[in-house]
């Protein structure tokens, strides 16, 4: 079986990701980005390495025998300005600030081509842990409805447009209205802005109505960004008053999938997965 470096930002992706891997038997090298990688991962083997410190990264992956590398966890974008980067990072340097400047999605396919070229082979999050990726059919105790699939599918319709454009990869829909899509701010706050919503709007914890939906972006690097969700996005679609969050299946990633089936549950929410458009 061949070693993984998985190259770790924040969030809880990355420890289940490793996690998954000791449980599984496959051997696995953790290189904890510098101020974005959990403390947990402290108890994997692995090094901690700078964001802009390619070249330690790579010459550190080939040391540990690494033949393929999965990129998890959430990284902000950097203040190129502020990057101290060694001598690979900074012949890679004016390359990733020009695809920066075309976007997230340009940035990410930058960096996978860069551990392309040194011989790695990249590997999605599903494809190393394919429980991830949601199922298709309902996840969990509740199934929509007729009005909330027929939000569910007009969610997904807009997510789909703003991926197009580039925009974001979520957006909300009410009684056929659209009541806000995401953008740079992500997820949680978009669904902060629709709990703020007038309550005639929106549903309520007595009459949940509306649906949250996430799809990839048609141009994204799919095996380093496909859209997530966590037991935030259900609490803050709980909280927006939402009966439920759709998505297309193998192409969204549940987190802390046990945790976050029980609380839906728990909140009467439905989690849906449909066939991905093709």
């Amino acid at each position: 079986m061949t070693r993984l470096g998985l190259i770790a930002g924040g969030g809880s992706l990355p420890l289940e990701i490793a996690e998954h891997c000791r449980r599984a038997g496959r051997p696995v090298f953790v290189i904890r980005l510098r101020g974005f990688a959990e403390p947990a991962l402290a108890g994997f083997d692995g090094a901690d390495i700078g964001l802009a410190e390619l070249g330690k990264c790579i010459k550190t992956l080939k040391r540990a025998a690494c033949e393929a590398v999965c990129l998890a966890g959430r990284v902000a974008r950097p203040d190129f300005s502020k990057l101290t980067p060694d001598l690979r990072g900074l012949a890679a340097l004016p390359a990733a600030i020009a695809a920066g400047r075309k976007g997230d999605d340009a940035l990410l396919r930058f960096l996978v081509g860069e551990f392309e070229k040194e011989g790695f082979r990249v590997e999605g999050a599903e494809t190393v842990m394919r429980e991830l990726s949601l199922p298709l059919g309902p996840l969990g105790r509740h199934a929509p409805t007729p009005e909330q699939l027929a939000d569910a599918e007009r969610a997904l319709e807009v997510a789909r447009a703003i991926g197009r454009l580039d925009i974001g990869q979520g957006a909300v829909v009410c009684d056929g209205l659209v009541l806000a899509v995401e953008a740079q701010e992500g997820t949680d706050a978009m669904l902060v802005r629709v709990a703020g919503l007038p309550g005639e709007l929106r549903g309520q914890a007595s009459d949940r109505r509306g649906v949250l939906a996430k799809a990839p972006k048609p141009i994204q690097e799919t095996r380093v960004d496909l859209p997530t969700m966590g037991l935030a996005t259900v609490r803050g679609a709980a909280n927006a008053g939402l009966a439920g969050i759709v998505g297309e299946a193998g192409r969204l990633l549940v987190l802390d999938r046990a945790e976050l089936v029980a609380l839906a549950d728990e909140l009467g929410l439905f989690i849906l997965g449909v066939e991905p458009a093709r």
